[in-house]
């Protein structure tokens, strides 16, 4: 048994992903099969060790972010990177939604030059898709550190449900992103009927 787990845990990767508020993406990751289990914690930033409130006051550097453990024969990286940009406003350098702020900036966070290509080639996709009328400014830096957030805001959505679904009906991140996948249909709707 003990044999099977080390090889499991031997065969899994990591990503890291910052886009806002770290429940939401944490809880929007936990969903995809092949995904082990996302991590809330903090990157990015130069203070060693953060807590929530340092973090929250915008002095330390560091972006809320979500490290997924993942399974490579499940899921891959790159459509680690689609989930990644379908829950997110990835023209907004000054936050998330509602959550204002350096610290609730995107960017997504690499731990190998294969994981740095794939990044930079999902946004170059994304940008030619041409959904967005304002640039996209999520940035694609290295992973240097990775604190783990506190114990409470693990599975935050699932500890405190009610408390997280009121948060995030009020965030405006699923209105936005309805509105995303609304432009995403039309879009690929208009150029088939081009097509024809």
């Amino acid at each position: 048994m003990e044999e099977r787990q080390k090889n499991l845990s031997n065969s899994l990767e990591r990503a890291t992903f910052a886009g806002g508020c770290f429940w939401c993406l944490e809880a929007d990751f936990e969903k995809i099969p092949g995904v082990i289990e996302a991590i809330s914690g903090y990157t990015g930033g130069y203070t060693e060790a953060p807590s929530y409130e340092e973090v929250c006051s915008g002095s330390t550097g560091h972006l809320e972010a979500v490290q997924v453990v993942y399974d490579p024969k499940v899921v891959s990286y790159q459509e680690l990177l689609e989930i990644f940009w379908s829950h997110i406003d990835p023209t907004d350098s000054g936050g998330q939604f509602v959550d204002r702020g350096s610290q609730y900036r995107t960017a997504i966070f690499y731990h190998s030059q294969e994981q740095k290509r794939l990044a930079e080639q999902s946004k170059k996709e994304l940008e030619a898709r041409g959904i967005f009328k304002d640039p996209i400014v999520t940035e694609i830096r290295r992973l240097k550190h990775f604190y783990k957030a506190e114990e409470y805001h693990q599975d935050f959505y699932k500890k405190e449900p009610l408390r997280y679904f009121s948060y995030r009906s009020s965030s405006g991140r699923d209105q936005f992103l309805r509105s995303i996948h609304r432009a995403l249909k039309e879009k690929a709707s208009s150029s088939i009927k081009s097509e024809k």
